[in-house]
Formats: structure tokens, C-alpha cells, sequence
């Protein structure tokens, strides 16, 4: 019975995974009609409120503090979140923006090192500078000159990996739902502050723009968020994170299918130099739990 669980569990993390990458094409899509910071404001106000059926119950037994503690790690998110919009509005290679984002995991236990002074693992340590290599072969194709979408993509990296790190102290005992679709709805209302109060361009609303914010905003926030929820739940931690490295993985694909984007070889490997660092990281991390 729990095999059929674990295997259900599996299911629904791969298919987050897909909707993920389905995000990345999908938010592409939408920036070039709709601006940055529109789109995540509206993108996640309804997101989160499509969710919120599914974790009311949940909202309503939690105190003042924890909703206070996760509305300041969903503004860390929304910061995040604009800076990711607005390197995905201006790159070229939205599969090498989803191969950077990844390193957000590599990224947090230094992190967490430098705000809370935990050391990281063994782990950490050798997988970090595969991670750089792979960074480097993915980034550096035009000689020592990263693009400002790159660099925006790190910086965004960098910043969701600190949300990370404070997410995990914030969701003390919470359901990860209600967690997210408080954050979600945080990231919502504080994208569209920010798009009132600063000059947006005009857009028109088009049939193509509805159907992909349609896509963006349902099925890759909403359902996606959804399944990665109920799958994390009955599936180990580390075959998770294995089957979430996924993501850049199906964005590459569906960028070169439906945008016809262009790979060289040399990012190709970067990528999976990056994936490969995660991977190790991951193996890495269990068996230093099992010699603790």
C-alpha cells in the first residue's frame, strides 16, 4: 500500500515538474504583451486564491505570528519573483535562465551559513565547485562576459534560495498548502503595489495573452503547486528533490520545441554539469545522514 503511495506520490511530482516547465514558456509568452510586474501581481493573486478552497480549514487555526512570519518570507519571494520576471522579459535562452535558477539549491545551505552560522555538509562542499564549472560553461560561451539576463537570473537564484532558508524556519508546524497559498497571495498583492506605483507600459488584452496567462496563472501556479504539495507528502525528501531537478530538464525541451530556441553544445553541458552537481549534492546529503 505505501509503494502505491510513494509511486502516486512520484506521479504527481513529475507532472509538477512538467507544469513547471510549462511556467517558464507560458510566463514568456505573457511578458512580451503584458509587464513583469502586472503579470506576477494578477498571476498569483488568483493563483492563490484558487488554492485557497483547499487550505481555509488550515489558514484559520493559525496564529498571528505564523501568518505574520510567512507574509514576510512571501515578500522575500515576491522580490525574488520580479527579478525572475524581469530576466525572463529580456533573455534569449529561457532554458539557460531554468539551469540557473536550479542552483538555488546548491545556493542555500551558504547562505544559511553566512545568516544563521550552520555549516554546511561535506556535501556542499564537493558539490559546489561542480556547480561553479557547470555555471561557468553554461554562462561564459561569449568569453568573460555574462549577459544582464544572466546575471539577473543569479541574482534572482540567489534570492530564492534565501527564501528557502527562511521558509523552512517559517513552516514550523503548517500545512505546506496553507503556507503556500498564504506566500502565493503575499507575492500577489505586493506585485500589483508595485505595478500601480511605478510607470507600467499600455498593453492590450489579447485572446493569445488571456489563453497563456490562462496556463501561467492555473495550471503552472495553481495545480502545479497543488500536486508538488500532496506529492511531497508521501514521497522521501531526497527522491523529491531528484525528481524536481527535472524542471530546467522539461523547460529546455519545451523551449526548443515551442519557442525554437537555439542550444549550443557547450551550454548543453553546462546544464548538465548543473545537473549533475545537484544530483551528487542530493546522494551526497543521504549518505551523510546515514553515517549520522
Amino acid at each position: 500500500m505505501m509503494n502505491v503511495k510513494a509511486m502516486r506520490g512520484e506521479l504527481y511530482l513529475l507532472c509538477a515538474t512538467l507544469l513547471a516547465g510549462v511556467g517558464w514558456i507560458a510566463s514568456k509568452l505573457v511578458v512580451l504583451e503584458m509587464p513583469g510586474p502586472v503579470f506576477i501581481g494578477v498571476r498569483f493573486t488568483i493563483a492563490s486564491l484558487l488554492l485557497l478552497p483547499f487550505c481555509f480549514r488550515h489558514i484559520r487555526q493559525l496564529t498571528i505570528k505564523q501568518i505574520m512570519s510567512l507574509c514576510g518570507v512571501g515578500l522575500l519571494l515576491s522580490v525574488s519573483l520580479q527579478v525572475w520576471v524581469y530576466a525572463v522579459s529580456v533573455t534569449e535562452t529561457l532554458s539557460e535562465g531554468a539551469f540557473i535558477m536550479s542552483l538555488a539549491m546548491i545556493i542555500a545551505p551558504f547562505v544559511s551559513w553566512v545568516i544563521f552560522r550552520v555549516k554546511p555538509n561535506r556535501a556542499f562542499w564537493l558539490s559546489f565547485p561542480i556547480a561553479i564549472i557547470g555555471m561557468l560553461l553554461l554562462t561564459l560561451t561569449n568569453g568573460w562576459h555574462l549577459e544582464p539576463s544572466q546575471i539577473y537570473f543569479l541574482l534572482a537564484s540567489m534570492l530564492l534560495s534565501l527564501h528557502f532558508v527562511m521558509n523552512k524556519r517559517a513552516i514550523t508546524n503548517i500545512k505546506p498548502i496553507a503556507s503556500i497559498c498564504i506566500q502565493l497571495f503575499v507575492v500577489g498583492i505586493s506585485g500589483l503595489v508595485f505595478a500601480s506605483s511605478t510607470v507600467q507600459p499600455e498593453f492590450e488584452i489579447t485572446q493569445t495573452l488571456v489563453f497563456w496567462f490562462v496556463v501561467s496563472a492555473v495550471v503552472a501556479t495553481s495545480i502545479r503547486y497543488l500536486l508538488q504539495t500532496v506529492g511531497q507528502h508521501s514521497v522521501n525528501m531526497e527522491v523529491a528533490a531528484l525528481i524536481m531537478i527535472l524542471e530546467p530538464v522539461w523547460t529546455l525541451l519545451l523551449s526548443v520545441g515551442v519557442l525554437g530556441e537555439s542550444v549550443e553544445l557547450q551550454k548543453l553541458i553546462g546544464g548538465a554539469v548543473i545537473i549533475a552537481s545537484l544530483c551528487c549534492y542530493i546522494k551526497w546529503s543521504r549518505k551523510n545522514k546515514a553515517l549520522d
